[in-house]
């Protein structure tokens, strides 16, 4: 995954001196943070939530042109009665003296609260090459290219730090993931690199229980099959007793269905010509029943035709057959023959 992120405040331009070169100093200063929504003004800065950068003094821009520093500006912040810190670039140079305004997941990560005191220095890092990230709730794996959209959540950083849990926006809706690896070096930075996102099972994820399937007992059809394997001639086992008793039942419903309507009709005018007489009940013996397959292999599909002898032609009916001419016969004509018309 390549990441271009925004460029961070440079001031390449405004103090260049080569004698400020051989003399290389560190930014390092201490402010009072606060929240973002706690920023004075007209302007709604909740873009400064969806990102790792944070708004510092100007006093902090004109220390910062003085020094040898590299661009873009990465700083540590570092909250020294928890003993924790995070990295993190810079946006603007517009906050009050003394203040700076962090993101709320960071200032959860540093464990700070409003007009906390936080340690601030300017540090370089190594770029970026690998990185891996757990969900903190299994509800981001219904986002369906989640590298997509960490890529384009990851355009408003300027670094990550392992161990620190990022929050990102999608849909109107808060997605936190927890910064578990990340290579070359515990902090890297992000912009301007290629680096490979790789992505951990999401915390309170189960996945769904698969069922194991006993070997010891049968499938249904293995069993239907050693069913039909076990049959013999004789109906002696109990498949065959069952299919019997289907094949009776399944007779006495077909008897039953064709005793319904046999009652006899009856004419107005009381003549009883063109009734036909009622037929005769059918019992159960006087339906042939099928003879079974005992030849039957499972597997193997039978098909059986019901072959009728072709009736055997007459001697005579064949030798009239061959004397027959068509049009051999002669006319008759109603005009006797001798007189002229």
């Amino acid at each position: 995954m390549k990441l271009k992120s925004f460029p961070d405040f440079s001031f390449h331009h405004v103090f260049d001196h080569p004698m400020a070169r051989g003399f290389p100093n560190r930014f390092s200063t201490q402010y009072r943070c606060y929240s973002v929504s706690m920023l004075a003004g007209p302007n709604d800065r909740s873009d400064v939530e969806k990102g790792g950068k944070i708004i510092m003094p100007p006093s902090a821009l004109d220390q910062l042109s003085r020094l040898n520093i590299t661009y873009p500006m990465l700083f540590k912040l570092t909250n020294k009665n928890s003993d924790r810190m995070t990295h993190c670039g810079v946006l603007e140079f517009v906050a009050d003296e003394g203040i700076c305004y962090l993101p709320h997941w960071m200032m959860q990560n540093l464990l700070l609260e409003e007009g906390g005191l936080v340690q601030v220095e300017s540090v370089n890092l190594m770029v970026a090459t690998y990185s891996k990230f757990q969900p903190q709730s299994p509800d981001f794996l219904d986002i369906t290219n989640p590298k997509a959209v960490l890529e384009n959540a990851l355009r408003n950083f300027a670094c990550l730090t392992t161990g620190d849990v990022i929050a990102i926006n999608y849909n109107e809706k808060i997605y936190e993931l927890r910064v578990m690896e990340t290579k070359p070096d515990k902090a890297v930075s992000i912009i301007e690199c290629d680096m490979n996102v790789d992505f951990d099972a999401p915390l309170g994820y189960k996945e769904p229980e698969r069922r194991t399937q006993n070997h010891d007992e049968p499938t249904e059809e293995e069993g239907d099959a050693s069913s039909y394997a076990d049959m013999d001639t004789g109906f002696r086992t109990e498949t065959n007793k069952m299919s019997v008793k289907v094949l009776k039942l399944y007779e006495s419903s077909f008897v039953m269905s064709c005793q319904a309507f046999t009652g006899s009709g009856n004419r107005l005018d009381g003549k009883t010509k063109g009734i036909e007489p009622s037929p005769a009940p059918l019992t159960a013996n006087d339906i042939k029943r099928g003879i079974p397959n005992y030849d039957f292999k499972v597997g193997r599909i039978t098909f059986i035709r019901n072959s009728r002898p072709q009736p055997r032609r007459n001697v005579e009916d064949d030798d009239a057959m061959n004397r027959f001419i068509a049009f051999s016969g002669q006319g008759q004509s109603l005009r006797k023959k001798g007189r002229k018309p």
